[in-house]
């Protein structure tokens, strides 16, 4: 009878872990990852204005607050979280390594190409690019790599004279991509606590040495992963995110710490509002019409051909202006460019791409 006792307790308790778990993974599959993603490129734009006018940080909000990260830093930082959670969750269910590469490819480069062109054959002629003179060659392989278009002469008289100076995070974000992959086909992704062990070794390398850029950026994207693949071990409370505020604001004192503590201590507060704060206007964010990645793209080259236009600008016109402007050639690009190159997987993965090398 005990032991009849026992076993109807254990079946139970069984039965309500698993409820527990079915009932997490239906609200979070729910979520504020949209809104986010445009709050974030929004970001951008807000650090960017002060500093492409006066050539510093010295009006950058978030910089005068803590004399460490910018808005700009956070947004991207918070780009990379997000990107690490969705993209290990994309690895995972894809069913083969050549559907999870194509995925990755569709996302990136075709708004990151036109993009690139816009700014170069568009934008260009305006600001000081000289056509005739520029190597098809070169251009092709700053695609390739992801690149920011590198030509000297452009948006002269401005304290930044590049033609898109954000572009330069892209190239960091795709090889985020295939570290995914690399860390997947090797069984890695189901070795919790040796990447545990990673992230935490890259965070310490990008404290210690700063311009360790793509550590850094791996030790970010790699604990947006973590909260992806501990999900079944993560409880997003709001006490908990109270106290995860409470670790980040001194931590973002210290230059050495800062993105540390946004990756750990921002990363919770990030995911915790994602699947806890239950709007259906933030839901619906991205749902349909994705902007962020166009508004990141193109905020830039819109910001500083105005700047150079009228380099006696205030900020906040062009924080708002640049916002309106770069709204617009993100709804086309997503409807022209990403959105009818994302359905191209649907064409591809059912053949060849899902009887390739499985995803372990």
């Amino acid at each position: 009878m005990i032991f009849l006792n026992d076993f109807c307790w254990r079946a139970g308790s069984v039965g309500y872990y698993m409820l527990n778990q079915t009932t997490e993974r239906m609200r979070r599959s729910s979520n504020n990852f949209g809104a986010l993603r445009l709050i974030f490129a929004v970001l951008v734009i807000v650090s960017h204005s002060p500093e492409l006018v006066d050539g510093n940080r010295t009006r950058e909000i978030l910089t005068r607050i803590f004399g460490t990260l910018s808005f700009g830093e956070l947004g991207v930082y918070g780009f990379f979280l997000i990107s690490g959670y969705l993209v290990t969750k994309s690895f995972q269910q894809s069913r083969s390594v050549g559907e999870y590469f194509l995925k990755r490819v569709l996302r990136i480069y075709p708004g990151y190409v036109v993009a690139f062109l816009f700014c170069v054959l568009v934008l260009g002629p305006f600001v000081g690019v000289q056509i005739a003179n520029l190597s098809g060659a070169k251009l092709l392989w700053q695609i390739v790599i992801l690149r920011e278009p590198k030509i000297p002469g452009v948006f002269e008289g401005t304290h930044y004279p590049l033609l898109n100076g954000a572009m330069w995070t892209i190239k960091y974000e795709f090889l985020c991509y295939l570290l995914v992959l690399a860390a997947g086909a090797i069984g890695l992704l189901s070795k919790r606590f040796v990447l545990v062990l990673l992230v935490i070794g890259s965070l310490f390398v990008s404290a210690v040495h700063p311009n360790s850029t793509s550590v850094g950026f791996a030790g970010i994207f790699g604990c947006g992963a973590l909260f992806y693949l501990y999900e079944d071990r993560v409880r997003y409370d709001w006490r908990l995110a109270l106290l995860a505020a409470c670790g980040l604001i001194p931590l973002m004192f210290s230059s050495y710490l800062a993105p540390a503590s946004v990756a750990i201590f921002g990363g919770y507060l990030l995911f915790w509002f994602a699947f806890n704060i239950k709007s259906p206007a933030l839901a619906s964010v991205g749902r349909k019409v994705d902007l962020s990645y166009g508004v990141y793209l193109y905020a830039w080259p819109v910001e500083n051909f105005l700047i150079w236009l009228n380099p006696g600008i205030s900020p906040w016109l062009v924080f708002f202006a640049t916002t309106t402007i770069a709204s617009v050639f993100a709804f086309g690009s997503w409807w022209l460019v990403e959105k009818p190159l994302l359905n191209l997987k649907t064409k591809f993965v059912p053949g060849a791409l899902a009887s390739g090398p499985k995803v372990p």
